[in-house]
């Protein structure tokens, strides 16, 4: 190639590299990404015309039901007993701090008033309302941040060609215009970024599909941060951060660990984190999944996110009345009492000086580490030394001081047998 015409050439892949390659994160995203880690604890909320089923939101791919035969489902969905007070009130109840909803699961159903197709909840159910403008309204009240969860993949827009690996028998033609359907869905993203308020930010899902497409993510990504800078933007792709993300998400596990096979390929990176878990095995209502997760367990799992410097953001499958299923609730308000007590060693935290160990995690917080014993070995715990001078350690639900010995091996502390608590012991270290 010549002079002449390499400069014109390499000018074309600044152009096209430009944008998000180089973002630079905005002051009020900055801010929004310290308000989001000190939050620490979010409800994660998959709900949409699948929930009829009663067989989680992959059932239009599961079950291999095409196209056609899906498109039945809405006129079923009335959920008259949706409350979206009640939800948020719950949120609340159980120490959550935001929301985050399905705007749009891969079976392509907005579940929002969109003007550039009729596939959503007002011109295809009987029920005809926006349901997240109700929530959007509700969580402006309540001052709980709403993120939307929205799905690159899409099973039912012809245009979302050439097909993924999922959503093979949802009976498309074998043709389509790629951009055209990413020109779709950022205009989706146009509809629920300027119409419903501030947003949190945008959880994307999905990109797995097709990870080697061109999802021209530069381009979503600047749009969404030019409509609402402090809109955090985090992508489900099981990878390591991509250019103009604010926040990285590990799926059903905790940072770095990669114990369930959904992290391969993921690093911990700068960014906040979060981690997602559900309540039960599904993420969507399912009718038989009774294999519900204790408090306890779920406790744990907030106090080891927490540990790992990350978020947690826990799910509820509504059912498609509209209700929250009773077992979620009673399990939410039972964490929700148990942070009560202790959320100060939670929330406004970041991971403590020690790394995870087999016997638990410590958070910090100004000059007070929060040592939480989950499974002690015995009653001399062993806390490695981080540098600093202890000035007292303290069991913290009742403040008794408790004897300690600091050395060239770390910080021997006695924790005596009748106050350990089965859930979570916390110790305050104050440096």
């Amino acid at each position: 190639m010549s002079r002449k015409l390499l400069i014109p050439f390499l000018l074309l892949i600044v152009i096209k590299v430009s944008g998000q390659a180089d973002y630079t994160p905005a002051p009020e995203n900055l801010k929004a990404r310290e308000w989001f880690q000190d939050a620490k604890f979010g409800m994660f909320i998959h709900w949409g015309v699948y929930s009829i089923l009663g067989d989680g939101e992959w059932v239009m791919n599961n079950q291999r039901i095409d196209k056609q035969t899906y498109q039945k489902l809405p006129a079923f969905f009335n959920p008259i007993d949706y409350n979206p007070a009640e939800w948020v009130a719950l949120a609340k109840a159980a120490g959550m701090k935001y929301i985050t909803i399905t705007s749009k699961h891969h079976d392509g159903f907005a579940m929002f008033d969109s003007k550039l197709t009729d596939w959503d909840i007002v011109d295809r159910t009987p029920y005809k309302k926006d349901v997240l403008k109700m929530l959007a309204d509700e969580c402006k009240k309540a001052g709980i941040k709403l993120f939307f969860y929205h799905s690159h993949l899409d099973w039912f827009q012809e245009n979302y060609f050439p097909r993924g690996n999922t959503g093979q028998t949802a009976g498309r033609p074998n043709s389509g215009d790629w951009y055209k359907y990413l020109d779709f869905m950022d205009g989706q993203l146009r509809e629920l970024l300027t119409n419903y308020g501030e947003i949190g930010g945008i959880w994307f899902d999905g990109h797995w599909d097709k990870k080697d497409s061109d999802w021209r993510l530069d381009k979503t990504y600047s749009l969404i941060h030019s409509l609402q800078p402090a809109s955090l933007i985090g992508n489900n792709h099981h990878l390591v951060p991509f250019p103009g993300e604010d926040f990285q998400m590990f799926e059903k596990d905790l940072p770095g660990q990669q114990t369930t096979g959904f992290n391969p390929e993921q690093s911990v990176g700068q960014l906040p984190l979060e981690t997602c878990e559900t309540m039960n095995n599904s993420w969507g209502f399912n009718l038989q999944d009774k294999n519900y997760k204790s408090t306890r367990n779920l406790i744990r799992y907030l106090v080891k996110a927490a540990g790992y410097n990350s978020n947690f953001l826990l799910n509820v499958g509504p059912m498609p009345n509209g209700k929250i299923q009773p077992e979620f609730i009673t399990t939410l308000k039972e964490v929700g009492s148990w942070l009560g007590k202790n959320g100060e060693t939670i929330y406004g935290t970041r991971g403590g000086p020690i790394a995870p160990k087999t016997w638990g995690v410590t958070t910090q917080k100004g000059n007070k580490v929060f040592v939480h014993v989950l499974d002690p070995e015995d009653m001399n715990l062993l806390i490695p030394d981080f540098g600093k001078k202890v000035k007292s350690i303290t069991l913290f639900s009742k403040g008794a001081k408790l004897k300690y010995k600091q050395d060239t091996f770390g910080i021997t502390v006695s924790v005596p047998t009748e106050i350990i608590d089965k859930t979570d012991t916390i110790l305050v270290i104050e440096i």
